[in-house]
């Protein structure tokens, strides 16, 4: 599809600012300023004139429900010139904001902890979040897009995983709250989660179980007069001790899984923070519900709600965040092995070293088709339980082996933390931690 004018003016801005004659002319910062502002605009621009004068009616009775894409039997992987644009944006966002933060949060993972920060701050400018929230509550989004999601998660990782899931918080609360939130529920919540000093959020699935079963929670939800009654625990809740708002999911009685809306000053909830060995940024915490009431309409949606839904679409996230950091190995190691000399000679001359390599670029190429192709369905309203396992079960292991290889590619250097290397492996163990909580 050709560019519009807005979309290549964007285009050639982004192109500008990341090239190395800004460099030349010491204006890196102010070209950065106007790329961001830039995109910004021209995606609300793009985003208006496309939607036209459609106003949108029956808010107040009806919770508002995002368009599905038009059904079709062929698997196209083009991008739109609008998710082109994004992802560019959202590259340079991740090596020249996120990766330069990376190091400082791993050491220090409350870093992120203040709202105010500037990677923070220049995260909300990009306006990312206004593509889960529709025009109605200030937003931008028309449809909903798990595809674009999957886009978003697995460029901010390519900066890095732990800090790609804090700033992805509040995107993936308003996307659970579109989909499925009562007309109350996006009216309070959705315009809350906008603006310059937003409120935050964090989702709560996790159990601090042996081989956790989504399926089969132990948080139990008892509905009594008025409400609920919430009793159980959560585990590797991401900004835990932070967030203001929680989306926990919990049983009913008949097997049912729900989401429900906690505030943190709620209480019987109970947190403290639970350290891991990767994705540090993200600095997870464990929830205690002791005996919490909650009303009735703090239960997202009604009898529309999907859990195996709920459960892929956060399944091709990971996996999004899989490929981004996997693709940061490769591209990391590439020109590492093409420089370092052994014997005289590149170490990539060696058949074993270029086979690995080989190996972990195909690698990434099928964890991207699989996850892709499961998003693309997921998107036009088809059965994808299948093919968003086959995605995570595929992520899970090549993941983890594409972390160990690049680790040993560079050798004495991968244990380090000179090179990024040992925390992008850290932080991909995480996937299989996570799928192996998430089995469904």
């Amino acid at each position: 599809m050709a560019k519009n004018g807005i979309g290549f003016a964007l285009s050639l801005v982004n192109k500008f600012a990341s090239s190395d004659l800004v460099d030349k002319l010491k204006i890196r910062k102010p070209a950065e300023k106007i790329a961001y502002a830039s995109t910004r605009a021209g995606f609300q621009i793009a985003s208006s004139a496309s939607q036209g004068l459609q106003q949108v009616r029956n808010m107040l009775t009806n919770p508002f429900q995002l368009h599905k894409p038009e059904k079709s039997d062929l698997f196209d992987l083009s991008l739109s010139d609008e998710q082109q644009l994004i992802r560019d944006s959202l590259r340079r966002f991740a090596i020249e904001k996120i990766r330069t933060e990376a190091a400082k949060t791993n050491d220090n993972p409350t870093t992120l902890s203040n709202e105010n920060t500037p990677l923070q701050t220049a995260f909300n400018d990009l306006g990312i979040i206004e593509y889960a929230i529709p025009e109605a509550y200030g937003g931008l989004a028309q449809v909903a897009s798990p595809v674009g999601n999957v886009l978003i998660a697995e460029d901010l990782s390519y900066g890095d995983m732990g800090i790609a899931l804090s700033l992805m918080n509040n995107f993936c609360a308003a996307n659970i709250i579109s989909r499925w939130g009562t007309s109350d529920q996006q009216a309070s919540y959705l315009p809350a989660l906008l603006g310059e000093n937003p409120l935050r959020a964090t989702l709560a699935v996790n159990e601090p179980a042996p081989l956790f079963n989504p399926m089969q929670m132990q948080t139990k939800a008892i509905p009594e007069d008025g409400g609920y009654r919430l009793i159980g625990k959560k585990s590797l809740v991401c900004q835990g001790m932070d967030a203001e708002i929680f989306i926990v999911a919990a049983s009913l009685p008949d097997g049912q899984s729900r989401l429900f809306l906690l505030d943190s000053s709620i209480d019987g909830l109970l947190r403290k923070p639970e350290p891991t060995m990767g994705i540090k940024a993200a600095n997870t915490a464990r929830l205690k519900l002791d005996n919490i009431f909650v009303p009735t309409h703090a239960c997202i949606g009604n009898d529309n709600f999907n859990w195996q839904l709920c459960l892929d679409l956060g399944a091709v996230m990971w996996c999004g965040m899989a490929i981004g950091t996997s693709q940061a190995m490769l591209d990391y190691v590439i020109p590492y092995c093409n420089e370092r000399k052994a014997f005289g000679e590149p170490i990539s001359h060696r058949q074993s070293v270029a086979f690995m390599i080989a190996d972990m670029a195909t690698e990434v190429e099928a964890m991207r088709l699989l996850t892709y192709r499961a998003a693309a369905r997921i998107e036009q309203g088809l059965d994808s339980t299948r093919e968003t396992y086959l995605a995570k079960l595929y992520c899970a292991d090549k993941s983890v082996k594409i972390a160990t290889d690049g680790v040993q590619l560079l050798g004495g250097h991968g244990f380090t933390k000179e090179h990024p290397v040992e925390r992008w492996y850290r932080d991909l163990i995480a996937i299989t931690v996570q799928f192996n909580t998430l089995h469904a």
